[in-house]
């Protein structure tokens, strides 16, 4: 068998100069196209990622090699919606793969760990169809995509935040985390990839805050956000205008609608102002203050730009890994046999395709 694809030999600037004359002249195509709506946008981002790959790859291997990340996000997609959590469509990032926004997060560790579930598996199944036309046909191409797919969907199992194994690992054990912070780093050094090395140390420093410096007490952040109020009620009733370097705490709320979502509503009563601040996490507020004032002078009078700063410890809620222990030891079963076929694929995959790999 002929071996894996090897990067062409034209001058990759002629392909990057082609693609950027095609958005120029076809710029306003392109724009209706994201206006379409969201496939819209998912067409953009994956012609982007093809003409990205086919710099150094050839444009076949580019355009099934995207294919097969779509599958994997696909699966992801599909899993979350059987659990009723609303996602974005895949965002395609040109040599960092894809990645689906949540609009709502996953209440509890079985949940998180099905939606990871659904990618490898689904892209599993996209790997397996190629396979299957790579004996049929005979095609190095395909072969080369087969083992690739494979080989990305194993890369995903591997249980480090976050990457869809350290979200199925939630499910298993956390201990599976111990296990992806020292072999995991073995691997990436192996395949000498900076991105996941990268995502390893995110992942290592995020376990030391969590379990090392924050073991104690929770992960001190904070949110800012700022609100344009007029200042007439001041001026109505005699107060004094305050400058721009004005602090003072603010009385507040906090609540959550029936989605998680945490709200601040932060109150100042001379002004006769309210204001909501989304969090991104669970918290226990703190404190709410001003940080500073702007001066604004409108049409209607004297407005005031108002910039507040919510400081709050991060909430972990610990029932959120309690899982049973029939759903335990499915995940596990499921995460082990995927990563025993990945494994045995990739393997035959190489056999009869005589790759160079």
């Amino acid at each position: 068998m002929p071996n894996q694809p090897k990067p062409k030999k034209q001058n990759p600037l002629w392909y990057l100069g082609a693609a950027v004359m095609f958005i120029l002249a076809k710029g306003k195509s392109l724009l209706a196209l994201l206006k379409f709506g969201k496939f819209g946008g998912v067409l953009i981002s994956m012609l982007l990622s093809v003409g990205a790959y086919a710099i150094i790859y050839p444009w076949q291997f580019a355009i099934g090699f995207v294919l097969l990340i779509f599958v994997h996000e696909l699966g992801h997609v599909i899993a979350a919606k059987q659990k009723g959590l609303p996602v974005t469509a895949p965002v395609f990032i040109p040599f960092l793969g894809a990645l689906i926004s949540m609009k709502k997060h996953p209440r509890d560790a079985v949940t998180e760990a099905y939606m990871a579930y659904g990618g490898p598996l689904l892209g599993t199944i996209g790997a397996l169809a190629v396979f299957v036309a790579a004996y049929l046909t005979d095609s190095e191409l395909f072969y080369s995509l087969a083992y690739v797919g494979f080989f990305l969907n194993l890369l995903n199992l591997l249980p480090i935040h976050p990457l869809d194994g350290g979200r199925i690992a939630t499910a298993i054990s956390r201990w599976l985390w111990l296990i992806g912070l020292i072999g995991g780093l073995f691997i990436i050094i192996y395949i000498r990839s900076i991105l996941f090395f990268i995502i390893w140390a995110m992942f290592a420093y995020d376990l030391y805050k969590k379990y090392v410096k924050h073991r104690h007490h929770g992960e001190e952040r904070f949110v800012t956000a700022s609100f344009l109020v007029s200042a007439e009620p001041l001026i109505e009733q005699g107060y004094l205008i305050p400058g721009t370097e004005h602090k003072r705490e603010l009385p507040f709320v906090t609540f959550s609608d029936l989605d998680g979502q945490q709200y601040v509503r932060v109150m100042w009563e001379s002004l006769d102002f309210k204001g909501t601040v989304p969090l991104m996490h669970q918290g226990l507020i703190k404190r709410a203050h001003v940080t500073k004032l702007d001066h604004l002078q409108k049409e209607t009078g004297l407005h005031l730009m108002i910039h507040c700063q919510i400081d709050y410890t991060l909430y972990q809620n610990d029932k959120y890994y309690d899982v049973p222990v029939a759903s335990r030891w499915k995940f596990g079963i499921a995460y082990v046999l995927l990563a025993g076929f990945l494994v045995g694929m990739m393997a035959l995959v190489h056999r009869l395709g005589d790759l160079n790999v």
